[in-house]
């Protein structure tokens, strides 16, 4: 998976800036608070500017990626859904195909190390790549997309703007396409103006938040609310998909049964949860880690007991995660079809 986009231009509080490697016209472009951790991403190697975040933005809503026209980024990935989709456990594709995996949220991707469920990718300029190729997602050909848009009437005009001439590359594409993604941040969640002193939890969701910070924190670690890892989380493997995770990249023991830990900004939107969309509401999931974890398949499941939640404890849990809302995120209509651009 325009005229000038203001990143973040709906939000209404000041962001505060920090630089690291952010040029000046970076900072402008890519906002987040000062109390977060340094991005991982590179930005000296892929500088941000408001016209290339522009034409990453029609890349990913443009069909014309896929084998057969039918099928851009965003179908898998819902601007208002927390950038995944929703209606069905797996991701589909072209020819009504059916993929391997639920599609993860694109949130805060500029901290992120790894890419996909299993790590496979470890640089947010190349992820394109993966869903463009899979034979049951776009099933595309790299050298033939570049043929589609240098032919489109609008693609080389939209090159020159960016680039200062309408030579049309891979490198260029996919650059253009992390920019867009990398400035998907969201920080404007009730938790979020808890944490500034602008608001105060009620009493279940500040009850979640004390539950949250004993048994969860340390897979999905504030601020991000995850810490970029892998973890096996006691599920079963699919029988059907029989998909082992991390253990298909590294080939290590360990990683059997391991997958990326997700973040949890805005997944009160982003159901089906797990990487193959098995459970379709938080109380499932709360269900799983309190009475149905399994290490029968992995014995070393980073979870090892089930949780001792009471229906009271799984209830203020819920309440407690509906903070990471952040309808601003959600709702941004730069983060939207580009309807205008020319």
């Amino acid at each position: 998976m325009k005229n000038s986009i203001r990143i973040l231009s709906v939000l209404v509080f000041p962001l505060l800036l920090i630089g690291f490697s952010l040029s000046e016209t970076d900072k402008k472009v890519l906002q987040y608070p000062s109390s977060w951790p340094k991005p991982h991403y590179n930005f000296k190697d892929n500088p941000l500017s408001n016209i290339q975040v522009e034409l990453g933005r029609k890349l990913f809503y443009d069909p014309i990626l896929s084998a057969d026209n039918s099928i851009s980024c965003a179908n898998c990935h819902l601007s208002f859904t927390a950038f995944t989709h929703v209606d069905h456990a797996l991701s589909h594709g072209i020819n009504d195909s059916i993929g391997t995996r639920n599609s993860p949220v694109l949130i805060n991707l500029a901290w992120n190390k790894h890419f996909m469920w299993d790590g496979a990718i470890n640089n947010i300029e190349v992820q394109a790549l993966a869903p463009i190729s899979h034979p049951a997602e776009m099933g595309e050909e790299l050298n033939h997309v570049i043929r589609k848009l240098q032919k489109d009437n609008n693609y080389p005009h939209q090159f020159y703007k960016a680039f200062g001439d309408s030579l049309i590359t891979s490198q260029r594409m996919l650059k253009s396409m992390a920019q867009f993604q990398l400035t998907l941040v969201s920080a404007n969640s009730k938790y979020d103006k808890v944490k500034r002193g602008e608001i105060k939890f009620n009493e279940q969701e500040a009850n979640g938040y004390k539950l949250f910070t004993k048994l969860c924190n340390s897979c999905h670690t504030e601020p991000l609310f995850t810490n970029g890892g892998f973890a096996s989380n006691g599920l079963t493997i699919d029988t059907n998909l029989k998909d082992v995770g991390r253990f298909k990249i590294t080939r290590v023991n360990e990683d059997s049964l391991q997958f990326k830990i997700p973040t949890l900004r805005n997944i009160e939107f982003s159901q089906p949860y797990m990487h193959d969309g098995r459970m379709k509401s938080l109380s499932e999931v709360l269900r799983h880690y309190s009475s149905k974890i399994s290490t029968s398949k992995n014995p070393k499941s980073d979870i090892k007991t089930n949780l001792k939640l009471t229906d009271n404890d799984r209830i203020d849990l819920v309440a407690f995660m509906l903070t990471l809302t952040d309808k601003e995120f959600l709702f941004n209509p730069n983060y939207s079809y580009p309807r205008n651009i020319k």
